[in-house]
Formats: C-alpha cells, sequence, structure tokens
C-alpha cells in the first residue's frame, strides 16, 4: 500500500511540475476560483486551463505567460490586463471586454472571439490561426 502511494505521490508531484502555480499567485488563483473576481491580481505563469470564468472580474490582472487554453472567458471583462505570452488557445472570449489589454506574443489559435471589445491593445506578433473572429477589431491586413 505505502508504494502504490509512493507512486501516486510522484505522479501527482510529477504533473504539478507540468502545470506550476507559482507561490506567489496561489491564493489569487483561489480567490478568482471562488469568487469570480480578481481585479488586479497577480497571475502571472498560472495554470487556468479549461477553467470556467464566464463573467470574471480581471481587469488590470497580470496574467503574463497564464496558461487559459480552453477557458471560457465569456463576458470576462479583461480591461488594461497583460495576457503577454499568454496561452489562449481554444479560449471562449464571446462579449469580452478586452480594452487596453497588452496580448503581445499571445497564442489566441483556434479561440473564438466573438463582439469582442478590444480598443487601444497590443496586438503585436499574436498567433490566430485558425481563430474564429466576428465583430472583433482583430484581422490580418485590411478592414476588421
Amino acid at each position: 500500500m505505502k508504494k502504490i502511494l509512493a507512486v501516486v505521490g510522484s505522479i501527482a508531484l510529477s504533473f504539478s511540475a507540468l502545470h506550476p502555480v507559482t507561490a506567489g499567485n496561489i491564493e489569487q488563483v483561489k480567490q478568482l476560483i471562488e469568487t469570480n473576481q480578481c481585479m488586479g491580481c497577480d497571475l502571472k505563469g498560472a495554470d487556468l486551463s479549461g477553467a470556467h470564468l464566464i463573467g470574471a472580474d480581471l481587469r488590470n490582472a497580470d496574467l503574463r505567460g497564464a496558461n487559459l487554453q480552453g477557458a471560457n472567458l465569456e463576458g470576462a471583462d479583461l480591461d488594461g490586463a497583460s495576457l503577454r505570452n499568454a496561452d489562449l488557445h481554444e479560449a471562449f472570449l464571446t462579449n469580452a471586454t478586452m480594452n487596453d489589454v497588452n496580448l503581445r506574443g499571445a497564442d489566441l489559435s483556434y479561440a473564438i472571439l466573438y463582439d469582442v471589445q478590444i480598443d487601444d491593445a497590443i496586438l503585436d506578433n499574436i498567433n490566430i490561426e485558425s481563430a474564429t473572429i466576428y465583430n472583433t477589431k482583430i484581422g490580418v491586413g485590411g478592414e476588421y
């Protein structure tokens, strides 16, 4: 029995190393998950993949390098947030507000962005490969 627990423990430890939540933000990640409110939080590098963050208040949050792959951010308020180098692959961002957001280097491939407010955003080097974008001011050349 002890041998099984040791194996399970080492597997869990290995998995947590793949999806780190830094000690500096673990309480704020918990706050976000429990309350859907985390304005100005330090969520750098947090693993929020697949999280249901519908209507979340993430204004001015630091989400640099965060894993938001497959997250549901429908109606979320991300105004002023830093999503630099964040993984938003397959994220759902319908009706989100992302004004003044920093998306430099973010991966939005296969994401769904419908009716997203994204005025004055930094969009340098973003990946929008196969993203579904409608009524949102992100595009490749020409008109939006």
